[in-house]
């Protein structure tokens, strides 16, 4: 059921069932009481700032100067985010299929000319994320587009929030339409997801689970971007084999315009090898 002891509501009409709940200024989970840490941030892939845990609230940041944007970000897909660093500064996208809107990934803001623009667009039909420093404020999204949440199983333990709007799938594949499937690479999170886009020419989204790098061209594997821990090699060959399974040309990444635009297989045979081409000689 919504958090209804803290909802707000807005003089448009949207109501917000947890504006007031705790969400971590670091990374950006959203957790269902008060709490002095926050697990994410404590474990060795994220981190806590020297000043120490600092929290804020989906109410706090409404008053704050934040705006939201929008921008293509390939085709029939629209980022969503704002303008203004929130958290790790990741954008969610808007994927718009035959089937409905997937949205992939997830922000802990969310505001009413956001839910306005994307019901305009048709709405959400189901919500998926990557991993766990993408939960953010997933179930305030899942009420907003009454909207059901998809993650792996292997991650439940990460979920600071818990809401019957989340469903856990489990295994290597979760068939979500008829041209969207979500695969479990084992990479960065047990449960980590990337989302294959099957129409056209084929597209992957990867969150930072695959991180596209500022050189587009290729891709990188970490354990743990922030505290820079490579990926085990074994882990790394286990997930280029599955991914390469399927056919994609462009790689959709976590950030503005991390986007492969073409040749995307090959992309990422040719990280994964340099990857462990750089491992094996390094550590011979």
């Amino acid at each position: 059921m919504p958090d209804t002891t803290t909802a707000t509501t807005t003089a448009t009409g949207h109501t917000y069932p947890g504006a007031h709940l705790p969400l971590c200024a670091t990374c950006g989970t959203q957790y269902a009481e008060p709490r002095p840490d926050c697990p994410v941030c404590q474990d060795e892939r994220q981190y806590v700032p020297h000043d120490g845990q600092q929290w804020t609230t989906l109410a706090e940041l409404h008053t704050a100067d934040h705006t939201p944007k929008f921008a293509e970000q390939g085709p029939d897909v629209l980022g969503i985010g704002t303008t203004e660093t929130i958290a790790i500064g990741q954008r969610a996208l808007l994927l718009r299929t035959t089937e409905g809107n997937i949205l992939w990934d997830c922000l802990p803001y969310l505001d009413d000319p956001m839910i306005e623009a994307v019901n305009d667009l048709g709405g959400i039909t189901a919500i998926a994320i990557s991993h766990p420093h993408f939960y953010s404020a997933m179930v305030e999204w899942a009420h907003a587009f009454d909207a059901p949440v998809h993650l792996h199983e292997a991650d439940r333990a990460w979920v600071g929030r818990p809401d019957p709007a989340l469903h856990f799938w489990t295994g290597e594949t979760h068939r979500l339409t008829d041209e969207i499937t979500l695969v479990n690479p084992e990479i960065h999170f047990p449960g980590s997801a990337v989302l294959h886009w099957s129409a056209g020419e084929g597209a992957l989204f990867t969150g930072d689970v695959l991180n596209v790098c500022p050189d587009r061209r290729w891709i990188t594997i970490m354990h743990s971007f922030a505290n820079h821990i490579p990926e085990r090699p074994t882990a790394v060959r286990h997930a280029a084999e599955l991914l390469g399974r399927y056919r994609f040309e462009r790689i959709y990444g976590a950030w503005w315009d991390r986007v492969v635009t073409t040749d995307g297989n090959n992309v990422l045979q040719r990280s994964v090898d340099r990857y462990l081409a750089w491992e094996e000689h390094h550590t011979h």
